[in-house]
């Protein structure tokens, strides 16, 4: 039987991962091993100078081996591949994240950073992304059928499958687009906010407007235009 390393980066309690986990159970034995909290826009970043603490953890799906962990997504798929699934995953999902990972934002991803992560050690990778929106019903109706067809797809070193679903009613979406590339279009137009503090000190927020426009055949063109995004990303860190 396969066995599943799941993971995510908004956390153990998300409803994304147990939606994840759910799904996963039809085609293998599931393990997670997530965040005990938001770790969103971590990237690829790993815990070296101090121990990661990793325990037990309810979890809302039934027969999902689960366990919580204070590092970081890239460490969940170290740890849980090396330590904790017995003799290493076959495969690891990362997700389903709540907003898109297309596009730039990838590279700030730490769903994308937990699955480049797992491509690393030669494991068999597909991220999970979705609209952060309330509403599932395109991902509910796709999640199962593009992951049965992808699990079986092989990767070339240090790629990923990256899959994202628009949130939008199943009756806007215009079914899947395969091949994706990643966009090189910025997802956000961001800049600084500027606020001087009465220490002297000065101090920057970050606030950004989402980017309507992409180029044909990306993932961010598709999402855009209501379509469920799969593609192949490389990591080229």
């Amino acid at each position: 039987m396969r066995k599943i390393l799941i993971t995510n980066d908004d956390g153990i309690s998300s409803d994304g991962i147990r939606r994840l986990a759910q799904a996963a159970l039809k085609f293998g034995e599931v393990w997670v091993v997530a965040p005990d909290g938001q770790r969103s826009a971590v990237s690829h970043s790993v815990t070296l100078r101090e121990g990661v603490d990793v325990w037990k953890a309810d979890f809302p799906v039934a027969g999902v081996h689960a366990f919580a962990c204070g590092g970081m997504p890239a460490d969940c798929v170290r740890i849980g591949s090396m330590n904790i699934v017995p003799g290493m995953p076959d495969h690891v999902f990362s997700g389903i994240n709540y907003g898109y990972n297309v596009a730039t934002d990838i590279q700030y991803s730490a769903t994308a950073g937990a699955a480049f992560e797992a491509a690393f050690k030669r494991i068999h990778t597909i991220a999970f992304s979705e609209e952060a929106a309330d509403i599932h019903e395109v991902t509910d109706r796709y999640l199962e059928e593009i992951m049965a067809l992808l699990i079986e797809k092989p990767l070339g070193l240090d790629q990923i499958w990256n899959v994202n679903f628009p949130g939008c009613p199943l009756s806007e979406c215009g079914g899947v687009l395969y091949d994706r590339k990643v966009s090189h279009d910025d997802f956000y137009k961001d800049h600084y906010i500027e606020t001087p503090l009465a220490d002297g000190k000065i101090r920057y927020k970050v606030e950004g407007v989402r980017h309507w426009e992409a180029s044909e055949g990306t993932d961010l063109k598709a999402v855009l235009d209501k379509f469920v995004s799969v593609g192949i990303a490389t990591n080229i860190s």
